[in-house]
């Protein structure tokens, strides 16, 4: 048989061979969804479902292309600001949180705003409220630019939140040891990137407040736990998110640190060919704002080229549910 491979970067690969070669797909459980993102899509549906088309959401609701076309062909129209919101229509936050600002500004203008953000995160900005009501500077660990990050730090006033992004950044704290600090942290970040910036903290600021359990979440911290457990095993892993999701990104990163190189990619059209030559074992992951739809359209790309033999490795289960809005349940 003859098979002819296109490839995103390489044109036409032609491999004359008899039968396809086996390639054994370890995918990583848990993977995809987390419950916060199935509770923020779930809002924008049940929205749709009660109000009618169309409902505004602000930003897109997940990182994911996939989710937000899927939702935008049922109504919903997605909007950077308020501003491009009408006042007679109801409109959804991200699952990443937003500033103080965006729902006062809503509420100044009597819309009905429906608030997706995921608990987790809001319990880090409930976690920021009470450090400021003790007089305390917030050393906040997270990306510059990131949603959730821009949303944690418009929950206090400019100056009462200090950002660190690598362990580099904390010589550059302008504090002494008897500085009233308190450390919070982003919800997607590397477990081990950032447990060491939280070491160098702690020695720098012995006296630092921190919140009692990890703020980062369950899902972020599962995830990567399993991709640690399949990639010293591949020679290839493929998260499936996308490039500005923060805990998709920290899958492939937490692959590559083991040795074993990654590729982002959001859907199975992604995948070059070329990058499978003496692939005999493949990493399957993918970040919390993917579904389990592109899961299955990877192993089926992957089929067209492969004789794919599955195996699931579990490292967590998972079955936490959040509650939905009051708006959407009375």
């Amino acid at each position: 048989m003859n098979a002819t491979f296109q490839s995103p970067e390489s044109g036409d690969i032609s491999v004359a061979s008899n039968e396809l070669t086996s390639l054994s797909v370890l995918i990583a459980a848990p993977r995809g969804f987390c419950a916060g993102v199935e509770r923020a899509i779930e809002i924008v549906e049940r929205a749709l479902d009660r109000f009618g088309a169309p409902v505004y959401v602000r930003h897109e609701i997940v990182h994911n292309k996939y989710v937000v076309e899927n939702l935008r062909a049922k109504g919903a129209i997605f909007v950077e600001e308020l501003d491009e919101v009408p006042d007679d229509v109801p409109v959804v936050f991200s699952a990443h949180g937003v500033p103080k600002s965006v729902p006062v500004e809503a509420e100044r203008r009597k819309m009905l705003y429906l608030d997706a953000t995921c608990p987790l995160v809001s319990k880090v900005h409930r976690q920021a409220e009470r450090q400021i009501e003790k007089d305390r500077h917030i050393i906040f660990v997270g990306h510059a630019g990131q949603p959730e990050v821009i949303g944690t730090m418009g929950q206090v006033e400019p100056g009462q939140m200090s950002l660190v992004e690598t362990v580099e950044d904390v010589a550059d704290l302008h504090f002494s040891e008897e500085d009233n600090l308190a450390l919070l942290t982003q919800t997607t970040l590397s477990v081990d990137d950032t447990a060491d910036i939280i070491a160098v903290l702690k020695r720098r600021f012995p006296n630092i407040a921190g919140p009692k359990a990890e703020d980062i979440c369950y899902a972020t911290s599962n995830r990567q736990s399993a991709v640690k457990q399949i990639a010293p095993q591949c020679d290839l892993v493929l998260v499936i998110g996308a490039s500005n999701s923060s805990n998709s990104l920290r899958l492939a990163e937490v692959a590559e640190r083991l040795g074993t190189k990654a590729h982002l990619i959001q859907r199975g059209r992604d995948i070059d060919p070329v990058w499978l030559e003496g692939v005999e074992t493949l990493g399957l992951t993918a970040g919390a704002s993917a579904p389990e739809e592109l899961v299955i359209e990877v192993i089926d790309q992957l089929s067209q080229w492969r004789k794919v033999e599955e195996k699931t490795v579990t490292a967590a289960v998972e079955n936490i549910i959040f509650k939905l809005p009051r708006q959407l349940t009375d």
